[in-house]
C-alpha cells in the first residue's frame, strides 16, 4: 500500500514529471493521483505530456496506469499534441510501447496535421517506423501541408525506411500541397540513395509541381552530376533488382540536362 504524503503543490508535480521523479506519484492516494492527472500547464500540458516529452518511461507508467480510461493518454494540448506525439518527436520507443498499450491514438494527428508516423520519418528512425506501423500506423496519411510519412523520411536520407513505407504501401508519387513527390524531397534535399531508390519504385520523373518544375527541375547544378554518377553505379551493381528501366530513363534524362546546361 503507498504511502501517503502531503499533496504536492502543482509545480511540484510538473517538476517531478520534468525531472523523472516516479517515486512522488507512487506514494500518492488515489484521489490525488486523480487530481494530478487533470492538471494542465500554461501550454495546456499534462503531467504524462510533460513526463513523455522529457523521456522518462516510468512516470509515464504510473500516470498511464492510474487512469484506466484512454482519455489521459490521447489527451491534447493547445497544439493538438497528445503524449504519442511527444514520444515520438524524441525517439523513445519504451514510452510508445507504453502508450500503446495504454491505448494510445496511433493516427491522431496534431493541429500540424502530423501523426505519430510523420514524427518517426522526419528523424528517419526506422525501429519506431516498424512498431508504428505494426500497430496500425496510416502510411498515406497527409498532415497539413500534404507531406505523407514518404515525404518527410525522402527529405531525412534514410533510404532503409522509405523502402520500408514503400513496402507497406505508401504511395510513391503522393504530393503535397505544392504539388511536390517525395522523390523531389529528396533531390531537394540532395540525398542520391533515396531518389534513386524511389525512381527505381517507378517515382514519376516528368511530374511538376506546382511552381512548374520537373525533379530535375528541382535538382541544383551541383548535385546532378553526382546523382549521375550515383545512379551509374547502381546501374553497374549486379546485386541490384533487376527492374531499372525506369533508373536508366532518369540517368539519360539527368546527361541530356547536363548537356544543355553545358551548351549554354
Amino acid at each position: 500500500m503507498a504511502m501517503e504524503i502531503d499533496e504536492p503543490k502543482p509545480e511540484d508535480l510538473f517538476r517531478a514529471a520534468e525531472k523523472g521523479d516516479a517515486s512522488l506519484f507512487q506514494n500518492l492516494s488515489e484521489d490525488s493521483l486523480a487530481r494530478a492527472r487533470s492538471l494542465r500547464n500554461e501550454d495546456g500540458r499534462s503531467l504524462l505530456h510533460v513526463a513523455s516529452s522529457f523521456g522518462h518511461p516510468n512516470v509515464v507508467s504510473v500516470l498511464s496506469a492510474a487512469d484506466p480510461s484512454v482519455n489521459g493518454v490521447n489527451a491534447t494540448d493547445e497544439e493538438g499534441w497528445a503524449p504519442l506525439h511527444s514520444a515520438a518527436s524524441i525517439g523513445n520507443l519504451e514510452i510508445i510501447q507504453i502508450l500503446l498499450e495504454r491505448g494510445a491514438d496511433i493516427n491522431l494527428a496534431n493541429d500540424g496535421g502530423r501523426t505519430a508516423l510523420h514524427y518517426a520519418a522526419s528523424k528517419g528512425w526506422l525501429k519506431m517506423a516498424e512498431i508504428l506501423i505494426s500497430h496500425g500506423a496510416k502510411i498515406n496519411k497527409k498532415d497539413k501541408v500534404g507531406c505523407t510519412p514518404l515525404h518527410r523520411a525522402a527529405s531525412t536520407g534514410n533510404s532503409e525506411l522509405c523502402e520500408l513505407l514503400i513496402e507497406e504501401g505508401a504511395e510513391v508519387d503522393a504530393e503535397d500541397k505544392g504539388g511536390q513527390t517525395p522523390l523531389m524531397h529528396a533531390v531537394i534535399c540532395q540525398n542520391h540513395q533515396v531518389a534513386l531508390l524511389l525512381v527505381r519504385h517507378g517515382a514519376d520523373v516528368d511530374i511538376e509541381d506546382k511552381e512548374g518544375y520537373t525533379v530535375l527541375g528541382r535538382a541544383s547544378d551541383d548535385f546532378r552530376p553526382s546523382l549521375i554518377d550515383a545512379a551509374k553505379a547502381m546501374l553497374e551493381d549486379v546485386n541490384q533488382p533487376p527492374n531499372m528501366m525506369q533508373l536508366q530513363k532518369f540517368m539519360d534524362a539527368l546527361m541530356s540536362c547536363l548537356v544543355v546546361h553545358a551548351s549554354s
